[in-house]
């Protein structure tokens, strides 16, 4: 039973992370995606484990059947989620309705959540019937997560597709029944068993070509499609015509003007921009746009290398020249990395995605800003483009807008916004041409010859009435800043995205959600003070207290493992490369947990009761983390790999002890504990993850979110 629970937790965890990965793409790369689907499998989980809860199987072997149900579901997930545009009759290119959205997420994720924690409940009542206890059974399950973080992680460092991972997730449940029969002399279960593994096999011998054709539902032209520690790049072509796809959503495609109209508007404002630095986006034209502008050298930073390898392959030979060229020099690197070295520019663009994630953020705001100053020359110009609406801002544009620009404004002192269906913005510690002679002139002497950019229309971007009404806006209002520690536009941008299907929401912005949280805050108060007598009337069931001990801890350890890893992504660059290695931290800790308290439970340390100070010292260590991520985050140190993987296996450590703890103090029966116990864990965390990423990360920020634990963990000591 101990191989099977190691089985369970690995197929679990490499299943959530290949089915969020899919849903990710479905929906285009929104990041709110992530935190509704991590939400809703961790609730299934749950679930799944409460509605275990009668008497064990007469013998093992029936776990057989939920396991080979598994071992079909998850491949056939896959295939949903790449065909719910589809099977839903969506425009391609456009959003589902909300509704759809969640549905889709539902039946991809809700029936693969739902076994897992079925799965664990069952597997953990063998294992506690034969003498064992419920935090072991954690312990082994945590292990096999750990170990399935680590292959979902390594499969996509070696070059493993996503559905060829989903393949060896779903192979590995379909042979589990053969190690719970193996010692039997017949089973009903084998021969499924051994069909189902054959037909994977087959599966993942095709992969390739399997996943080829469901990318294809989507995309009916692919050239070519490949998953990146970066997301999935799709590339596809009609006649002339090479569209680049990143996550579904489209990045650019070789007949557009965008590039043009980036890198012209920004290199016409500097007088004679000689070194160029181009963050992002480079492969779509701007390197050939900025090279008509003459510079001695352009320094092109990719921060996901198959941009570069695959994208490049599939261009014209036109189109394919200018990354050639003398004096171009391309490198794969992190920006935020490459900016720390050595060098001044005359003008940096920023051709990173929207601001419409955690991921994307990080380059937008206030402390990114003050990088490319430092590698910016007296003259120098920071330029960067918004996707907008051109005759009109909706309160969350506008506040996005003035958020970005406030950052820049403290930074430069001089910033100038030139609004379109893209906004190209510009900032320098000098002074910006607003004059559009002085353009028009740089472009005559310069000789530039461009599908778009012409005299008449720089004439009319920097005279009309959208660009006056632009700049009195700027000038008159303001709104908070958009900094690592508290990333605004996260939050407005999540907001632009469900205004989409909700136009009522079009209206609110943040600065009067602001205002609403603060005329609540006595409602805060006293929600507190509601939760602290919660925790009186607990103490007085045995039950209830370990139960909301354990529901507490998953919340509170939820909570900083998501400002942990939010820290790591904006110090240190996109998280899904690393974000493998940090949940196998959390894992290992979990595992780390669990066994040591269950190790003190069997007197095999010098701890042979476990007393209360166990649980009063699993608390205080959630304090102290808490604290540390509250520091961490304000001073924007120790947030290097090998420290925020301790911080989180060291939240782990403590979330499992607590749940350890709760499972030996009181509880005679260890199977009646299960599923109480480990749903409540669930549960709590689905909360946590859902609380920290919509709402107390945006509206307090990192370091108040991980204050706010401390006193969490300080009031659960009254359960303690």
């Amino acid at each position: 039973m101990t191989a099977l629970l190691f089985i369970i937790g690995l197929i679990s965890i490499l299943g959530q992370v290949v089915l969020l990965r899919e849903l990710n793409v479905a929906s285009f790369g929104v990041e709110l995606v992530y935190i509704l689907a991590l939400g809703l499998w961790l609730a299934a989980t749950a679930l799944g484990a409460l509605s275990c809860r009668s008497a064990r199987p007469q013998r093992p072997g029936l776990l057989a059947i939920p396991l080979l149900f598994f071992a079909a579901l998850l491949p056939l997930a896959v295939a949903f989620a790449r065909g719910s545009r589809v099977l839903a009759g969506g425009v391609p290119g456009a959003y589902l309705p909300f509704g759809e959205q969640i549905v889709t997420i539902g039946i991809t994720l809700l029936p693969a959540g739902f076994v897992t924690g079925w799965l664990f409940r069952r597997a953990a009542g063998f294992f506690v019937s034969e003498g064992r206890t419920v935090a072991a059974a954690y312990a082994i399950e945590s292990a096999g997560g750990l170990a399935g973080g680590l292959l979902s992680s390594l499969g996509l460092h070696w070059g493993v597709q996503n559905f060829a991972l989903a393949l060896t997730g779903a192979l590995i449940a379909a042979a589990a029944p053969l190690l719970i029969t193996a010692g039997a002399r017949r089973s009903r279960s084998r021969i499924p068993a051994v069909t189902l593994c054959a037909v994977l096999l087959l599966c993942l011998y095709q992969a390739p070509a399997l996943d080829g054709e469901m990318t294809r539902w989507n995309h009916p032209s692919l050239l070519e499609s490949r998953d990146t520690p970066y997301g999935r790049i799709s590339i596809t072509q009609r006649e002339s015509q090479v569209s680049v796809f990143v996550n579904n959503a489209l990045a650019f495609e070789t007949e557009g003007t965008e590039a043009e109209h980036f890198a012209h508007l920004a290199a016409l404002q500097h007088a004679r921009p000689e070194r160029i630095l181009i963050l992002g986006g480079g492969i779509e034209g701007t390197v050939a746009e900025v090279l008509k502008h003459g510079p001695v050298a352009v320094d092109y930073v990719e921060i996901d290398p198959a941009m570069i390898g695959t994208v490049r392959d599939h261009l014209s030979p036109q189109r394919q020249e200018p990354l050639g060229k003398p004096g171009v020099r391309i490198i794969t690197d992190d920006p935020r990395r490459f900016l720390q070295a050595e060098g001044r520019y005359d003008l940096i663009l920023i051709g990173m995605p929207e601001p419409s994630s955690g991921q994307a953020n990080r380059f937008y705001t206030l402390e990114f800003f003050q990088l490319c100053r430092d590698r910016l020359k007296p003259d120098g110009i920071v330029a960067l483009r918004l996707q907008d609406s051109e005759n009109r801002w909706t309160p969350q544009m506008t506040e996005r807008a003035l958020s970005i620009h406030g950052a820049l404004f403290s930074v430069f002192g001089n910033v100038l916004i030139i609004p379109g269906d893209t906004d190209v913005v510009t900032a320098s510690p000098g002074s910006l041409p607003s004059d559009p002679q002085v353009l028009i002139e740089r472009l005559r002497s310069r000789g530039i010859r461009s599908r778009l950019i012409s005299e008449p229309f720089i004439r009319y971007l920097l005279t009309n009435d959208r660009f006056s009404e632009v700049g009195e806006t700027v000038r008159t209002r303001t709104a908070p800043l958009n900094t690592d520690t508290r990333p605004i536009c996260y939050q407005l941008t999540s907001l632009l995205w469900l205004s989409k299907f909700y136009p009522a929401l079009t209206g609110l912005s943040f600065g009067e959600i602001e205002s609403l949280m603060k005329g609540k805050r006595i409602w805060i108060a006293a929600a507190a003070g509601l939760l602290l007598i919660l925790f009186f009337i607990a103490r007085l069931r045995p039950s209830w207290r370990r139960i909301l001990l354990v529901g507490v801890a998953g919340f509170a350890g939820m909570v900083l493992e998501t400002v942990l890893i939010l820290q790591y992504q904006t110090r240190h660059g996109v998280l899904y490369r690393d974000l493998g290695i940090l949940i196998t931290a959390f894992m290992l800790g979990l595992t780390a947990g669990s066994f040591a308290v269950a190790a003190a439970a069997r007197g095999k340390s010098r701890y042979r009761t476990i007393g209360r100070k166990w649980g009063g010292g699993f608390m205080a260590g959630l304090m102290l983390l808490g604290t540390l991520a509250f520091f961490q985050a304000r001073i924007g140190r120790f947030a290097e790999l090998a420290e925020t993987a301790g911080l989180l296996a060291a939240a782990g450590f403590l979330v499992a002890g607590v749940f350890a703890y709760a499972s030996l103090r009181g509880a005679p029966d260890q199977e009646k504990a299960i599923s109480p116990l480990y749903a409540a864990d669930l549960f709590g965390g689905c909360l946590g993850s859902v609380a920290a990423s919509l709402f107390m990360v945006p509206f307090i920020g990192m370091d108040m979110t991980a204050a706010a634990m401390v006193g969490l963990a300080l009031a659960a000591m009254l359960l303690v």
